[in-house]
């Protein structure tokens, strides 16, 4: 479920608050949180102070199938 974060700081970026929010997987999410907070663009590269920012949801974690690691020494 989508949460909403009200803006308390200045010089906030959408993409400083996914990733702190979210981590470095928050930078897949950009595009996404610009669809779901229409007008959020226009306001320009750093979000005014009261805007509320709705966030997407993390899609979940894609785990990389495993190597058979082989040891030189041992």
């Amino acid at each position: 479920m989508p949460e909403t974060v009200t803006i308390r700081g200045e010089d906030m970026t959408l993409d400083l608050i996914l990733w702190r929010r979210f981590g470095v997987r928050g930078q897949s999410l950009v595009e996404q949180a610009l669809e779901i907070n229409p007008g959020l663009a226009e306001l320009g590269p750093y979000i005014p102070l009261g805007t509320v920012v709705t966030l997407p949801d993390l899609p979940p974690e894609q785990s990389a199938p495993r190597r058979h690691v082989v040891s030189l020494f041992g």
